[in-house]
C-alpha cells in the first residue's frame, strides 16, 4: 500500500493531539494517510502499553486511517541511531510516503525533539541507495519523501505555516478522548498528571483556536519545515 502522508509520532496520542485534524481534512480530499508509534509509551504514568495500543487502534478507527504501525523502541531510551533510523527506514520505504509529519523539533518532553531528528534524519537515508533494507527477506526499493513537516507540541513554536481544520475539529477531540487512560477521564482511578485534566483538553483547543485566528477560521493546526514552501501563486494562499 502505498500512502500520501504518513504520520509519525514517538508515542501513541502524539500525532492526534497535534496533527490529527489536518490528517482528516486530507482523508476528505481522498488522500491515503498511515501512522507510526515509534515506541508504545510504556513510560506512562498511567496505563499500560498493552492498554495504550489498544487506545491508538481505536483512534485509528476514529480517524479513519489506511493503516497503523507500531514499532518497539524503547520509550525514553532510543537513540538517533543507525539500528532505529533503519527501523524507519524500512517503514518509509514500505509505504513511499509522498509527506511525512514528524514530531515537533524541541519540546516539553524530551522524546519529541529527540524523535523529530530522528525521523527527519531516516527520511533522507532513505533515499540512499546504499543504505540497504529488507521487507519480509526481500530488499526494499529506496524512497525518500518530498517533505518532512513537524507539528507543534506543548511548547509553542512559532508556525511556518497552518492548516484549517475546522470542519473536523470535533472529530480530532473524539480521537484524542480515544485514550482514556490519558487524558481526562471523570470514572479514572489513575493518578493525575499535567495532561489528564479538562484544563488539559481545553488548552489543545485554545491553541487551535489562536492558530484559527491567524488565518481567519476557527481551528487551525500549525507545522514547521526546514527549508523554503513554494507556491503555485499568491490566490491560494489565506
Amino acid at each position: 500500500m502505498k500512502l500520501d502522508i504518513l504520520a509519525i509520532g514517538v508515542h501513541p496520542d502524539d500525532v492526534e493531539l497535534s496533527a490529527s485534524g489536518t490528517i482528516l481534512k486530507h482523508i476528505a480530499l481522498g488522500k491515503t494517510v498511515g501512522l507510526l508509534d515509534l515506541t508504545k509509551g510504556e513510560l506512562g504514568t498511567r496505563g499500560s502499553a498493552n492498554l495504550r495500543t489498544e487506545e491508538a487502534n481505536e483512534a485509528a478507527k476514529i480517524l479513519g486511517v489506511s493503516v497503523r504501525e507500531q514499532l518497539d523502541m524503547p520509550d525514553g531510551f532510543f537513540e538517533n541511531n543507525e539500528i532505529y533510523q533503519k527501523q524507519i527506514i524500512q517503514i518509509i520505504r514500505k509505504y513511499q510516503p509522498e509527506i511525512v509529519l514528524c514530531n515537533a523539533i524541541s519540546d516539553r518532553h524530551p522524546d519529541h525533539g529527540r524523535s523529530a531528528k530522528l525521523a527527519a534524519d531516516a527520511c533522507f537515508y532513505s533515499g540512499l541507495s546504499k543504505i540497504e533494507t529488507r521487507d519480509q527477506n526481500l530488499i526494499q526499493t529506496v524512497w525518500r519523501p518530498k517533505a518532512v513537516y513537524h507539528y507543534i507540541q506543548d511548547h509553542f513554536i512559532e508556525p511556518d505555516f497552518v492548516v484549517d481544520i475546522s470542519a473536523h475539529m470535533d472529530k480530532k477531540l473524539e480521537s484524542i478522548l480515544a485514550y482514556s487512560s490519558q487524558f481526562f477521564n471523570p470514572n479514572s482511578k489513575e493518578p493525575e498528571t499535567p495532561i489528564s485534566s479538562q484544563h488539559f483538553i481545553d488548552s489543545v483547543k485554545s491553541k487551535n483556536i489562536i492558530l484559527g485566528r491567524s488565518i481567519n477560521c476557527a481551528y487551525a493546526e500549525g507545522f514547521t519545515v526546514n527549508r523554503y514552501i513554494g507556491v503555485e501563486n499568491l490566490f491560494d494562499l489565506k
